[in-house]
């Protein structure tokens, strides 16, 4: 689906059996009750931190989101006075960011955003919610910071926001770590220390039948991503646990990170 302002690249990915999804994996099925499934993410107590950041670096420039989904951050960031252009691969969650009040004011292109070019110049290119574990390769993320890096104006920034890879909460030999239960619903990560390949598995009960569902990560350490910035030109500004800005330390389970493009 496309509209006056939405340009299409790379609409399709193939996962490791063969099969091709134009939304990846994050079709029509995820993109229905997305919004509902990360209500407490949507809380103005949890978004305004983030705008308020966001809308400071950006300045007086424009802003580019990966992963833009529905518009959670884009929307008040926007809001804001912020231009804002989204780059994500799903078709399903751009057309609920439509719907939405203001939505058709957030251009969009289609595509894969490791790889994907859009015109103009930024001052700001963030990817938040873990969004970057998305990319499931290190190839690919490497890929992503020198994509923010070329889009970004001298003294731009780009900034991540991602979870600490929570190894410490393995026992030996076990491999999955759950952070939902409930009478209908399970939900649980599953990590290869060998390989950094995580998922994110889903078990619900519908109608006294259990259905599966399965999202494929890669989890990335806040030193290696310091690494990938520097192969883009990029150097690190600021680290913190929180959009709030709290110090960010070894026992901090998320951070959010900036890194700078140099001016000279």
């Amino acid at each position: 689906m496309t509209d006056d302002n939405v340009s299409t690249h790379d609409g399709g990915r193939t996962d490791d059996s063969g099969r091709t999804d134009d939304d990846g994996y994050f079709g029509e099925d995820v993109a229905a009750d997305y919004d509902d499934d990360t209500a407490d993410m949507s809380r103005p107590d949890a978004v305004a931190p983030a705008v308020d950041l966001l809308a400071e670096l950006a300045g007086d420039g424009a802003a580019l989101e990966f992963g833009v989904g529905t518009g959670r951050i884009a929307l008040p960031l926007a809001g804001r006075g912020v231009p804002v252009h989204g780059v994500d691969l799903s078709r399903a969650m751009v057309k609920r960011l439509r719907a939405k009040p203001g939505g058709d004011a957030i251009g969009v292109t289609i595509g894969d955003f490791a790889t994907t070019r859009v015109t103009g110049e930024f001052a700001l290119a963030y990817l938040v919610f873990n969004t970057i574990n998305n990319l499931t390769t290190q190839d690919a993320q490497v890929d992503c910071f020198r994509n923010a890096a070329t889009h970004l104006r001298p003294g731009g920034c780009f900034v991540v926001e991602v979870g600490v890879p929570e190894l410490r909460r393995l026992p030996p030999g076990q491999s999955a770590v759950p952070f939902h239960i409930s009478d209908t619903r399970w939900a649980f990560d599953t990590y290869d220390p060998a390989t950094q390949a995580m998922s994110s598995n889903y078990v619900t009960i519908v109608d006294g039948r259990a259905e599966h569902s399965s999202i494929p990560f890669r989890y990335v350490w806040p030193a290696e991503l310091d690494l990938m910035a520097r192969l883009a030109g990029l150097r690190l500004r600021d680290r913190w646990e929180n959009w709030k800005r709290e110090p960010f330390t070894g026992e901090s389970r998320a951070h959010v990170s900036v890194w700078e493009k140099p001016a000279d």
